[in-house]
């Protein structure tokens, strides 16, 4: 079930906030909470709802023990013990088919082992868990006394899934207590419904587009198609596989945080409008903001950060995005595409940051988008035969032509729609929504415009987005896989 299938919208989330509501008292609503989410996480992945339970079981008794424990060895050794659960866990399910297929593959064999389905968001309610026990571990928040909680706290269906990864100190509080109100509830159905638009439709059609666009010279996808393709084909299936990640990305976040708005949860903003970066440092501060500040704050500081030496630095550098393409899947093109960014991050620490402090801001605009488009072309195939006929093709390797009739006739009458995505990647209607806001504080006419778009446009947006719905059969959400 996802956040923009019909079932979703108009059975289980109405049902669930109409239980809510009804049910009094925070242990009543946390209940309900717990419920909707267990029967949402098993609907996607019945048999491994007990991994997700088991999982919280042993971390709630680690950071139990860990708090308990007199000892710093003691306590080290909890934290150890949970790092090696966790992570053999997901390295099980998440890479072990990866390295027995890799390491046979060598050899000429193949894989010894049976094939291992992936359980649905281990990579998101893992990290969660951990950064949980790390936390308890450093003395930055108490260890949950109910398990219950916690486990509502790992498996709440606004992020279990797909993200993003919320630290549990930032809603430990609101866990247990909190308030809402009409207008925070007004606002997490503008966020809601702001995030399905994006998704239903704008991302969808960018992903139709992009895939679209490789296969007009042959029905299957392969090098050969790709090198059959023409320049303008390639540039725009990049530019709309850029496009759709972002816009599909974004608005699952955007879902989860209305969701969380509903009912007094304040998840963090994982998104920063990305594509308006000046550098890779910079996208990467805009950027799927929870990973990246998790790898920050667990990862990097902990092996020294910048504090060691240049050398030192470059090193851990390489060791964060190495894992940071890892963790996005088992194969070697997210592991290229990580390596990718740290070149890209090694360099800019080195001198590019340096040069662009000193030039203008378009230029640096430019080279972070050539740089975040070109590494999307990594991470969007595992096949590495087809990255080389993409980047050939790209760059007119072999000689192709610039655009077809094919082409013309598949981007036709797309060019308003390209306006509107893109116009969803920058702040522009965020500014003069808050423009609009400010004037409305000394005029009647602005106030009263901006309260009539406040509440048409989600129901707007609600009726386009399900209309787009009825008989779609594309509607992925591209960071399930992960």
């Amino acid at each position: 079930m996802v956040f923009s299938s019909l079932l979703f919208l108009y059975a289980f989330l109405p049902l669930c906030l109409l239980c809510y509501v009804l049910v009094p008292g925070i242990r009543g609503k946390n209940t309900v909470l717990l419920l909707f989410s267990l029967f949402f996480y098993a609907w996607g992945e019945p048999k491994y709802l007990l991994l997700l339970i088991a999982m919280v079981l042993a971390d709630w008794k680690i950071a139990q023990n860990i708090e308990t424990s007199k000892r710093t060895g003691e306590k080290k050794g909890w934290l150890v013990t949970a790092c090696v659960v966790n992570l053999g866990l997901i390295g099980v399910f998440k890479y072990l088919n990866f390295f027995d297929s890799t390491f046979m593959g060598l050899f000429g064999a193949k894989p010894l082992l049976p094939a291992i389905a992936l359980p649905i968001g281990i990579s998101f309610y893992t990290f969660q868990l951990l950064s949980y026990v790390v936390d308890v571990y450093r003395g930055e928040v108490p260890a949950q006394k109910n398990v219950f909680t916690l486990l509502l706290y790992a498996s709440l269906f606004h992020q279990c899934i797909a993200g993003p990864i919320v630290r549990y100190r930032d809603v430990s509080e609101e866990l247990l207590y909190r308030k809402t109100n009409l207008r925070e509830i007004g606002e997490g159905v503008s966020r809601f419904a702001i995030g399905l638009a994006k998704k239903a439709l704008l991302a969808n059609v960018c992903g139709e587009l992009a895939d679209s666009l490789l296969l007009l010279k042959s029905g299957t996808l392969s090098a050969a198609a790709i090198e059959a393709s023409d320049g303008a084909a390639l540039w725009m299936s990049m530019i709309c596989y850029t496009l759709q990640i972002y816009l599909d990305f974004s608005a699952y976040s955007d879902m989860a945080i209305g969701m969380g708005r509903m009912i007094g949860l304040h998840y963090k903003e994982n998104f920063n409008y990305p594509y308006t970066a000046r550098t890779v440092k910079d996208f990467w501060r805009r950027w799927h903001i929870s990973l990246s500040s998790f790898f920050r704050d667990y990862v990097y500081i902990p092996l020294g950060g910048s504090r060691k030496g240049g050398a030192r630095t470059i090193f851990n550098l390489f060791v964060v995005w190495m894992l940071t393409g890892f963790w996005h899947g088992a194969s070697w093109n997210f592991v290229l595409w990580g390596l990718y960014y740290f070149v890209f991050l090694t360099a800019e620490r080195l001198f590019l940051g340096k040069v662009f402090d000193k030039i203008p801001h378009f230029i640096g605009r430019i080279y972070t988008l050539l740089v975040v488009m070109f590494g999307w072309v990594l991470f969007r195939f595992k096949d590495f035969s087809l990255v080389t006929a993409m980047f050939r093709g790209l760059f007119g390797v072999p000689d192709n032509y610039w655009i077809t009739a094919e082409t013309k006739a598949a981007l036709g009458g797309y060019f308003l729609f390209f306006v509107f995505a893109i116009v969803a990647t920058t702040p522009l209607v965020s500014f003069i929504g808050k423009a609009l806001k400010r004037k409305g504080e000394t005029s009647e006419g602005a106030a009263i415009a901006y309260g009539v778009i406040q509440s048409v446009a989600p129901v707007f947006l609600l009726i386009f987005s399900t209309a787009a719905l009825v008989g779609d059969s594309y509607n992925p959400f591209l960071y399930f896989q992960f």
